[in-house]
C-alpha cells in the first residue's frame, strides 16, 4: 500500500506543477477546463495521501484546493450553457 500512496502523491505534485507550470508559460488560461482539471485531480491525490498520514491541515487543504477547481469547473460550465441557443 506505500508504494501505490507514493505513486499517489507523486501524481498529485506533477499535476498541480504542471497546472502551474503551463499556465506561467501561457499555455493554458485559468479559466480552462484543463487548469482546473489538473488542479482538481492534484487536489485530490494530495488530500488523499494526506488522510493517510493523517496530515489532516495539509489535507483540508487540498480539499479546499479541490473545491475552488471544481466551483471554477461549475461556473465555466454554467456560463456556456447560458449561452448555448
Amino acid at each position: 500500500m506505500s508504494v501505490a500512496m507514493s505513486i499517489i502523491g507523486w501524481s498529485g505534485v506533477v499535476f498541480c506543477t504542471l497546472a502551474y507550470l503551463f499556465l506561467s508559460m501561457k499555455l493554458i488560461r485559468s479559466d480552462s477546463f484543463s487548469f482546473q482539471a489538473l488542479n482538481i485531480l492534484g487536489g485530490l491525490c494530495l488530500a488523499i495521501t494526506a488522510l493517510d498520514t493523517h496530515d489532516l491541515p495539509n489535507a483540508a487543504a487540498n480539499v479546499l484546493w479541490m473545491s475552488i477547481g471544481l466551483f471554477a469547473l461549475g461556473r465555466h460550465f454554467s456560463k456556456r450553457d447560458q449561452k448555448a441557443p
